[in-house]
């Protein structure tokens, strides 16, 4: 599970470049360990997360969306999992060098989870941002996930949920992105498809159904590209 050696950055709560938005946790971060261009904390980022088990048509919206609201110069947050997470990290890059992604570990950033992601969180390094909490060296645990969930939820204008069932990690990230103040967005399914009863659920307690990457936009004012 290893990655390739890298030289991590250490941010501290109170350093002038400390994300701000993390603050409006009740428990935020006293440092964020980095890997890639940490100039890219200073981008509006939104958030797509959804199903480690996406279906096809999931996997092919997160890309979609995640194109679309990079284009429009948003940062792309997600937390490296299999599934949506991993689409819309890929689609990202793969939409050319203006366009920008940022994972956040549930492990240290040494370590790379799931293991057939380390090409993925190579090319984050190079041309986005992995960041997190945990110290070199933290391996995966249960409990790790839920905790980065919270600092993405945190650190996005607002979230977009691809597709979700009703006990996914997804909906950790949108109930706390509500809690915030942030935008919480749910792209709707077929009603007998268990991966988008948890989307359901969010659009029934409020979230904004969308269906395109333009929906998502014209609910979030963000300013131009500052770097």
């Amino acid at each position: 599970m290893s990655a390739p050696p890298i030289n991590p950055t250490t941010v501290h709560y109170g350093d002038l470049n400390y994300p701000s938005r993390l603050k409006d946790l009740y428990d935020p971060p006293e440092k964020l360990y980095l890997a890639g261009d940490a100039e890219l904390l200073k981008l509006p980022m939104i958030a797509i997360v959804g199903s480690r088990n996406a279906s096809a048509a999931g996997l092919k919206n997160a890309a979609i969306f995640a194109q679309g609201l990079s284009a429009a110069g948003a940062l792309i947050i997600s937390g490296l999992a299999r599934g949506i997470d991993g689409a819309a990290h890929y689609a990202t890059l793969q939409a050319g060098p203006q366009h920008f992604t940022a994972a956040v570990c549930g492990t240290g950033i040494d370590i790379v989870y799931p293991r057939q992601h380390r090409w993925l969180a190579g090319a984050i390094c190079q041309r986005g941002l992995l960041l997190s909490e945990l110290p070199m060296g933290a391996g995966p645990q249960a409990f790790h996930f839920p905790r980065r969930n919270r600092l993405i939820a945190a650190l996005c204008l607002g979230v977009v949920v691809i597709e979700a069932a009703e006990k996914s990690g997804s909906l950790i990230t949108a109930r706390i992105a509500a809690e915030l103040g942030r935008e919480v967005f749910a792209l709707p399914g077929p009603i007998q498809d268990p991966l988008f009863g948890g989307c359901h659920r969010l659009i029934q307690q409020g979230a904004k159904l969308v269906t395109s990457p333009k929906e998502v936009l014209d609910e979030l004012i963000f300013p131009k590209n500052p770097l």
